[in-house]
């Protein structure tokens, strides 16, 4: 077998990656939602396009190939991000064909041809290609527009590269995350160093170049593409066969036996699981991080910018903060737990112990958001009351409604292992919805009382709300419990397939 041959040998085993997972009938309605989704974001990049065809076409300083590409560093940063929801590295990818006489080295390349021709890659030409004819096509000419449009898409390409090499990197330690940090300091310094405009006028500079097809704009593009597949080469294959051959010493670590539990006995136990869970089980460690971290720089921005003053983005944001750990973790409640489901259902007053624990684990945890977001009280842009509002409301009605995902959710999760594809990820359409309603219904129900109330009217409703639901936790826990043992056979036979 050529490489060419393997080359399409593995874009066809991407291609029935889902249709060879064991949850591809369940996930059926959530793909017609990911697909409805996908269809929404399509048309909202258009509709930035024709936005920004607007801008252009009224401009006088600038030339609409120069408005794009001063832009080009916050398309850059934007793409980098969005690329962490759905492209894999090699290094997940290529497992499964560790035992087979296949080069490694080969396999992995094959891996990072594939991905520069990712349909990931050409999103972005709902942006480019709609601009470039209200604008390029007809003021510089057909050349020009195609220049822009294929300039544009090798960019995104180097940047798909770039998203690579940095999250191979993380997933080997979050300490990598200073290197993309440092790189985009340096990429937007002339905005802090001097102002915006220099920023601009420096990155609409390329826009001529480009536009014009000269050569070394395009050679120094091709040459920088070719270094980062290069260079994501040997990573790739360095972190691939250091999985693959287990050289990496593991050494035991003392762990705390935390004793303060032992006085609520079986409680006890569960909340130390809990707790053992988020220290020793990588998976669900780094979606604690990303979260703790992400509360963290939303606090310091809304605390010292004037970014997020609109009152439908402050409602969103205090909310998003309080249920972002929720919405992380504990809409796949019960999925970890299906590693050793056998075990808990020895006696069945376990899952009762167990999910009153992780209601408690998790209302206790909604003291970290409250002490992060403490800097935006001091600067007078969230009240207290406010705060512990929508700390009450997420440990009553939210909390509620994502805890009724222990019913629906059939899928292991793996606790250290990465998800090697799409299909070991539970992503049903009640998870869907719940997450939705979770993260937007609290922003309407805010936004419809501050007009109907007042502001301080509506936190003490929700305040009020929520405490009635805190109270009253044991009798919706147990019928949620009531409801997970009658389909207790069906989730216990999906959560062994899933292992």
């Amino acid at each position: 077998m050529n490489k060419l041959q393997l080359l399409r040998e593995l874009r066809r085993h991407i291609k029935l990656s889902e249709r060879r997972s064991l949850a591809y009938e369940q996930n059926k309605a959530a793909k017609l939602l990911m697909y409805l989704g996908g269809a929404f974001v399509l048309l909202y990049l258009v509709f930035i396009a024709i936005m920004l065809a607007v801008v252009a076409l009224g401009a006088e300083s600038y030339t609409s190939y120069e408005i794009l590409f001063g832009l080009l560093p916050f398309f850059l940063v934007i793409d980098f991000l969005f690329r962490f929801l759905a492209q894999q590295t090699p290094v997940q990818l290529v497992k499964p064909y560790m035992l087979l006489p296949i080069p490694r080295y080969t396999c992995v390349e094959m891996f990072i041809i594939s991905s520069v021709v990712s349909p990931n890659n050409f999103v972005w030409l709902a942006v480019t290609v709609p601009y470039a004819i209200m604008t390029v096509l007809f003021s510089e000419g057909f050349f020009a527009a195609l220049a822009v449009v294929v300039a544009f898409q090798l960019l995104i390409v180097v940047n798909s590269q770039w998203y690579m090499l940095v999250r191979t990197l993380i997933n080997q330690s979050l300490k990598w995350w200073a290197l993309p940090v440092a790189v985009y300091a340096v990429i937007f310094s002339p905005a802090y160093l001097q102002d915006f405009d220099k920023l601009f006028s420096l990155y609409s500079a390329l826009g001529g170049g480009f536009a014009f097809w000269h050569p070394l704009y395009y050679l120094a593009v091709l040459l920088l593409l070719a270094a980062f597949v290069e260079v994501n080469k040997r990573v790739q294959f360095h972190f691939t066969y250091n999985e693959s051959a287990g050289t990496e010493e593991k050494k035991l670590k003392t762990v705390s036996e935390l004793r303060l539990f032992d006085r609520y006995g079986d409680m006890g136990e569960y909340l130390k699981l809990e707790v053992k869970s988020l220290m020793r089980n990588k998976n669900m460690r780094k979606s604690f991080l990303f979260g703790t971290i992400f509360v963290v720089v939303l606090s310091l921005v809304i605390s010292f910018t004037d970014l997020y003053d609109d009152d439908v983005y402050k409602a969103f944001w205090v909310v998003y903060t309080f249920v972002l750990y929720g919405a992380l973790m504990m809409i796949k409640i019960m999925s970890a737990e299906g590693n050793y489901i056998d075990g808990l259902m020895i006696h069945k007053e376990n899952i009762m112990q167990l999910l009153r624990a992780k209601y408690y684990f998790y209302s206790m945890m909604l003291l970290l958001p409250f002490l992060l977001m403490l800097p935006t009280v001091f600067t007078g842009k969230y009240t207290l009351l406010s705060m512990l509002s929508m700390m009450s409301f997420t440990a009553g009605p939210v909390y509620c409604l994502l805890m009724q995902m222990a019913v629906y959710n059939r899928q292991t999760i793996p606790l250290n292992t990465k998800f090697i594809s799409k299909g070991n990820i539970e992503n049903n359409y009640f998870q869907l919805v719940a997450e939705m309603l979770a993260m937007f219904a609290p922003v309407c129900i805010i936004s419809v009382l501050k007009a109907l109330c007042g502001e301080t009217v509506t936190y003490v409703i929700l305040l009020l709300v929520g405490l009635v639901f805190v109270s009253a936790h044991k009798l919706w826990i147990r019928n949620i419990y009531r409801r997970f043992m009658k389909r207790r056979y069906a989730n216990m036979e999906s959560f062994r397939a899933t292992r």
